[in-house]
């Protein structure tokens, strides 16, 4: 017999929320982790950003109150203790999640995590090594930064979001950012918002080159009005020092050109992470770096699932979270009710961009014929009243049909107000159908009945 009829090997929100679930569904519940329970969303990624960016956005408004008839002098930035307040949010959440383990009555294991074959754990840590055995294995290791090999990346001075989120204190007078996607972005708007000089390196033709076009262009035309210095199409061919701290050099449109900075953030990307998961001689398909799984999220090794950073292409915590909840009601023979297909995006840069379902280039792509209703809001009247430029909603209707399939937001709030599209999408709604609401006024959400309207004129 087992020890347990489920151990999860990684503890965050998809290995704790599917462990949770799994004890509320009268499973037997294990989870091992060898780092701090939240993973990498709530101690080196989601939460710390998002509060360092809220410290942040209080900095830029008092610095930039004299519209609103506020004027502070001499504003002091206490670096030490905005990143102590990120680090006392992230002890808070920590401690919950892990008073609900103990309450919930799933055993917690601080240690790595090896497969050491069907239905077999050993749990590595300073006190030795322990064997767990389980009917079924779920793996939610996640992810770590991605350093590609380019020559001059291992230079004391060029750091990742983990060294940055997980401690460093340092209000640096100047950064490059090579990698011009979510984390590249949001830690640009936090050091420009400190008054450090940021300049972004970005290989592809603009910002954010995985979302929609506008959201780029229109981001790129906002940071750079706050300063940043923005370099695209720029492949970087090596990091070199120099008397500032660092250069970065690349080519752009077969033009020699540098960036200089006391640091360089390496902001390419993450990779799964599956160091030390598997024991020798214990081989899963592997779809290149990422663990092989199919619909049900299973693996070539029999009753051993995978979700989240390390197995999926969407490296998002709501998306881990989503996965490991289907796994463990399919386990336990129910039907899953999130559909894991619809998957929003949120960058919490200023204004804040959503994205659901299709872009115009997607659809177009797919050979799907589609109708576009978008809404520029500089007569919205809580954009006027927070002084926010560039904001838009963007929501594209199917031809045919007239069903909602994809929405782009950029404006205060748009990571709140992204899931109303969402839903519409879940369910089939059509634009027809999402004005029988009413919105309130004054709110950022009327534009969304602006957007609408366009969709349903003939």
């Amino acid at each position: 017999m087992s020890d347990y009829k489920l151990i999860v090997i990684g503890a965050g929100p998809g290995g704790y929320e599917a462990a949770l679930q799994a004890a509320k569904l009268g499973m037997k519940t294990a989870v091992i982790e060898n780092r701090d329970v939240g993973g990498t969303c709530l101690n080196r990624g989601c939460i710390p950003t998002k509060t360092l960016l809220h410290s942040s956005e209080l900095v830029n408004g008092l610095k930039n109150g004299e519209k609103s008839g506020i004027t502070a002098e001499n504003v002091t930035i206490n670096l030490e203790r905005i990143f102590e307040h990120k680090r006392e949010i992230s002890q808070k959440l920590r401690s919950g999640i892990e008073s609900m383990f103990e309450s919930s009555k799933v055993d917690l294991f601080r240690g790595t995590g090896t497969l050491c074959g069907e239905g077999s754990v050993k749990v590595t840590n300073a006190d030795g090594e322990k064997m767990l055995t389980a009917d079924n294995i779920l793996i939610a290791t996640g992810s770590v930064p991605a350093r590609p090999p380019i020559p001059g990346l291992d230079l004391p001075g060029v750091i990742t979001s983990d060294e940055i989120l997980d401690g460093a204190d340092h209000l640096y007078q100047s950064m490059v950012i090579i990698g011009g996607g979510v984390i590249g972005v949001e830690l640009a708007t936090f050091y420009n918002d400190l008054g450090c000089e940021v300049t972004i390196v970005e290989g592809l033709d603009r910002l954010l080159p995985n979302m929609d076009k506008d959201l780029g262009q229109n981001l790129s035309m906002s940071l750079k009005k706050r300063g940043i210095k923005i370099f695209t199409s720029s492949l970087v061919s090596n990091v070199t020092k120099c008397e500032e701290g660092l250069s970065v050099n690349f080519t752009a449109k077969d033009v020699q050109n540098s960036a200089r900075g006391e640091v360089v953030l390496c902001a390419i990307g993450r990779r799964p992470n599956t160091a030390g998961l598997f024991a020798e001689g214990v081989s899963i398909e592997m779809n290149r770096a990422s663990i092989a799984v199919n619909e049900k999220y299973e693996t070539s090794m029999k009753n051993v699932y995978a979700i989240g950073d390390v197995s999926s292409k969407i490296q998002l915590a709501h998306v881990a979270t989503a996965q490991g909840l289907a796994c463990v009601e399919a386990l336990a023979g129910r039907t899953a009710v999130t559909d894991v297909s619809i998957v929003p995006g949120c960058i919490y840069c200023r204004p804040e961009i959503a994205s659901v379902g299709m872009t115009e280039a997607e659809a177009k792509a797919a050979g799907r014929e589609v109708k576009v209703g978008k809404h520029v809001m500089f007569s919205n009247a809580k954009t006027i009243i927070s002084d926010s430029d560039r904001s838009f909603m963007k929501v594209l209707a199917d031809v045919d049909t007239g069903a909602i399939v994809g929405a782009q937001f950029m404006c205060e709030h748009a990571t709140d107000m992204i899931s109303e599209i969402s839903v519409a999408i879940a369910n089939g709604l059509s634009a027809k159908q999402m004005l029988k609401a009413m919105r309130p006024h004054p709110t950022f959400e009327e534009a969304l009945t602006r957007a609408l309207e366009e969709l349903c004129c003939d």
